[in-house]
């Protein structure tokens, strides 16, 4: 089973909001589409569900062209970030409903019904309505009402944004087993690349209605094609700022360290420097050597980790690193880069190195 979407198309009142777009997107894995707030994520989403038209291209389901069915006639499910469940149902009925209207048998539904309430531990309530759920709760019968309708398709369009950390957290952890073996193709629409990360899978960055750049999700992560996929593709953002080479020595303002690996290989000439703020460390280690002080200016504890936000050569620089830091605000602090771990981009943004 494959999804394929061929040089699709979607434009509002003569505004293009979906340039021509081709994926094809497979079973067994993740398709994450990982954009920031109106990149077109959920409109893609729609036009794939056959929820909005497309006004050119063509969507294959299994190799059968439906471009021009209805969203019925396509075997998918939606669950949205807001939990659309019917309020005059029990839970039991939510999930069972597209099965009813596909007229399975009474024996079937059942069996289906209290599978996907077991796996999302949901059997206790079967017999609540939705108000009397938690949110957490609600979107848990959104998700059994997608696994037991047994579709082609499953699309997710951020379907944690509205639940609190903890039940983000533990619902994220359930997805990967919800559909695992189902034989769908599963695509998940998030802003977050943590979440990207941690569904692996394959992912498709999108920037202003387009996809830039689409494979497995880490090389993505390692190997950006461009400084706005990289700048896309990091939480907190990543760090960059203007640099040259010249001869084996790169700079970047009054800092200057080896040009090493494949950084050894870029022509001389003007370049920007990124790296992501995990490679940006309080103190000095085997591979943090290179140096670089800045003022503090938030600093913020999360958990086992410490970030820094400080000013370095004008720039806007973060670091994050594990344990608690004895940072000082409105204080200089001497950094350490992982050389290793920069990104290097030429002046048209894309990458050289």
């Amino acid at each position: 089973m494959a999804l394929v979407i061929k040089d699709i198309t979607k434009v509002v009142r003569g505004v293009t909001h979906i340039k021509p777009t081709s994926l094809t997107l497979d079973t067994g894995h993740f398709n994450v589409l990982l954009g920031e707030t109106g990149a077109g994520k959920t409109s893609l989403i729609k036009m794939m569900a056959g929820l909005d038209p497309i006004a050119a291209g063509q969507i294959e389901m299994d190799g059968t062209d439906v471009t021009k069915l209805t969203t019925q006639q396509r075997r998918i499910s939606l669950v949205h970030q807001f939990f659309v469940n019917y309020p005059h149902m029990t839970v039991y009925d939510n999930i069972a409903s597209p099965l009813r209207v596909a007229r399975m048998a009474k024996s079937e539904i059942e069996d289906r019904v209290q599978e996907a309430a077991d796996i999302l531990k949901l059997s206790p309530m079967l017999k609540r309505r939705p108000h009397e759920l938690s949110g957490g709760q609600q979107q848990r019968c959104a998700l059994a009402r997608a696994i037991a309708k047994d579709s082609q398709a499953v699309f997710l369009d951020e379907p944690l944004a509205n639940l609190d950390y903890k039940l983000r957290e533990e619902l994220r952890e359930l997805l990967p087993e919800l559909f695992a073996g189902r034989g769908a193709v599963v695509v998940y629409a998030t802003s977050e690349p943590e979440e990207a990360l941690l569904l692996g899978g394959k992912t498709a960055l999108m920037i202003d209605g387009r996809v830039a750049q689409y494979g497995p999700t880490a090389d993505l992560y390692r190997a950006p094609d461009t400084l706005t996929a990289a700048q896309i593709f990091s939480n907190p953002p990543i760090n960059h700022a203007p640099m040259s080479k010249q001869g084996n020595t790169l700079r970047m303002g009054n800092i200057a360290w080896d040009a090493t690996g494949d950084a050894a290989g870029l022509r001389d000439g003007e370049y920007t420097v990124a790296i992501r703020p995990n490679h940006i460390l309080p103190n000095a280690s085997d591979t943090a050597t290179v140096p670089l002080t800045g003022r503090i200016g938030v600093t913020e504890l999360s958990g086992s980790e410490s970030s820094a936000h400080f000013d370095f050569q004008g720039h806007g620089w973060v670091s994050l690193a594990h344990g608690t830091h004895p940072y000082q605000i409105g204080e200089d602090h001497t950094f350490y880069m992982d050389a290793a771990a920069c990104l290097y981009f030429g002046p048209d943004g894309s990458r050289a190195a």
